[in-house]
């Protein structure tokens, strides 16, 4: 029963650590930059039916 509590421990410190990380460098917006900047590219080489 023990060896259960410390794994369950475990991983409750390994995901709070994860996420500390993940604000602490803010890299969900430097993912979500990386992704708006491909798809920006996708978009403006897109032949368009009206012009604006």
């Amino acid at each position: 029963m023990l060896y259960i509590f410390l794994i369950v421990l475990a991983v409750l410190v390994s995901l709070f650590a994860v996420t500390f990380i993940i604000y602490w460098f803010n890299l969900d917006m430097k993912l979500v930059r990386f992704i708006y900047d491909k798809l920006q590219k996708h978009y403006d080489n897109m032949k368009r039916d009206k012009k604006l």
